[in-house]
């Protein structure tokens, strides 16, 4: 699950007369912030099997390692975008990434289930932090055109590399090491971008009022984890049980009283006026769609090349490597069409050729052929991704003000992340209803594959869904 690119750059305030280092020493720092975000959304999928013997965690428990991080890191990730644009991009770059880190070590030492449960989501604040931050660092220090263009593109590229690569990384790590190792190998890494922050990059910020919107972030945190609990709770309870009533009526209820907190407060985190922008809430849409589909694509693969086909690890991870490249070649080609057929078309062309991904691999069997069975619907399902991201990115920034780049660029990630997280908690409740508590290959495979049906199923809604809604035009000249 990669975060996405906007386009624009906040209009800046400089606060430091040091002179700006070389554009590439920048790009460089803030693509090592973006791929660290990223690769921890996906580095756990291989470790999970591990973990789950390790510290005794349940079959819901192991969705929570990684939902605990995708919605810390989508409830707070508008508050990363503002407070970067109004404290300082380079003082929430370092912040968020110590705290990122720091729960980095903690995790990796975990001796109880809660215990892990607890530092993803303390990472995914920190990456909720980090993440607004490396792109408009990366904006400020780029001019606008085609430079800036190539910028995007290879940030875009890498945090799409980091999302593909993590399940080649966890199973390296897993085999040679232990689970415990795809955490802790982020705090030497952290360490050596924290000091080359900290030497080179420049502060900046947008102007503006002090003013942060702490309760709406809490807020939106509180009812997306809600929901997703209660989602999960139909696993053993079903939908109608009050052990799932209560919690998913609480969570639209947070979500409804962020929605009037918002409406109200002079300092919105999320102003409800930029919806009212065709682009902003049809791309937004789009993206959770999206995100909801294409999220749960790792997660599953991992599942069903170790649970069913037998795969170590490492081989569940080398598997995967494919759809790595293709996800990096998607990132690198849409900015290339897009101003040759339009944003919106790019954006329908990726969302299509995922479906078509997705169609091939909900055809699985227990004893399916790399090939067929991961390799080809994997790249598949990953070109696709990449090729939509940027445009969507492009026509979801197209219409709002430049000062709000950070603010947007954290609605635009907050879409997509929190459509992967909700998607997650669906997406496995409908594989554990149709295994029936089955464990067998056979059972597996059969819930694996609905997972993938139902997920193109999504795309393709979310194609009409484009073609109907989505502002015409060509985005991503200059």
């Amino acid at each position: 699950m990669t975060p996405m690119p906007t386009l624009r750059a906040a209009a800046e305030i400089p606060v430091s007369r040091r002179p700006a280092p070389p554009t590439w020493v920048v790009v460089a720092l803030a693509c090592a912030g973006q791929f660290l975000v990223v690769l921890d959304v996906s580095v756990v999928n291989t470790a999970l099997p591990s973990m789950r013997a390790d510290l005794g965690l349940s079959a819901p428990g192991l969705q929570w390692v990684v939902n605990a991080y995708t919605i810390a890191f989508a409830g707070f990730m508008l508050l990363g975008g503002r407070a970067g644009d109004l404290y300082g991009r380079k003082r929430m770059f370092l912040i968020g990434l110590a705290l990122f880190t720091l729960a980095s070590l903690a995790g990796g030492l975990a001796q109880e289930g809660w215990q892990l449960l607890a530092a993803r989501a303390v990472q995914g604040l920190g990456a909720a932090v980090l993440a607004p931050s490396t792109l408009t660092i990366l904006t400020s220090a780029v001019p606008e055109g085609a430079a800036r263009a190539r910028a995007i593109a290879t940030w875009t590229a890498v945090g799409g590399g980091g999302g593909a690569a993590g399940g080649l990384v966890g199973g390296v790590l897993v085999d040679g090491l232990s689970w415990r190792w795809v955490l802790l190998i982020n705090v030497p890494i952290g360490a050596v971008v924290l000091a080359g922050a900290l030497l080179w990059l420049v502060e900046s910020r947008a102007g503006g009022g002090r003013r942060i919107d702490l309760p709406g972030a809490l807020l939106v945190t509180a009812g997306l984890a809600t929901l997703a609990y209660g989602i999960v709770q139909t696993e053993a309870e079903g939908w109608t049980s009050a052990e799932t009533l209560v919690p998913l009526a609480a969570g639209a209820a947070l979500i409804g009283l962020f929605l009037l907190v918002e409406a109200r407060t002079k300092a919105p985190l999320m102003p409800l006026k930029l919806f009212r922008l065709r682009s902003v809430s049809s791309a937004n849409v789009a993206m959770f769609l999206c995100g909801s589909a294409m999220f749960c694509m790792w997660f599953f693969m991992t599942l069903y090349a170790q649970n069913v086909l037998g795969y170590s690890p490492l081989d569940a991870g080398l598997a995967l490597v494919p759809s790595s490249l293709a996800v990096i070649l998607g990132s690198k080609l849409a900015p290339r069409l897009m101003p040759v057929v339009g944003a919106r078309n790019v954006a329908v062309l990726g969302a299509l050729v995922a479906a078509a991904g997705f169609g091939w691999q909900s055809t699985m069997t227990a004893d399916g052929a790399y090939l067929t069975a991961i390799m080809f619907p994997g790249i598949l399902m990953m070109l696709g991704a990449g090729l939509s991201a940027t445009p969507l990115a492009a026509l979801a920034t197209s219409g709002a003000e430049p000062g709000e780049a950070g603010l947007v660029s954290g609605l635009v990630n907050t879409s997509r992340t929190m459509g992967g997280a909700i998607g997650l908690s669906v997406m496995s409740t409908i594989a554990a209803a149709r295994t029936g508590g089955g464990g067998s290959p056979e059972a597996l495979t059969e819930g694996y594959a609905l997972v993938f049906r139902t997920g193109g199923g999504v795309l393709l809604g979310g194609v009409v869904l484009m073609l109907v809604w989505l502002p015409r035009g060509v985005v991503g000249r200059g």
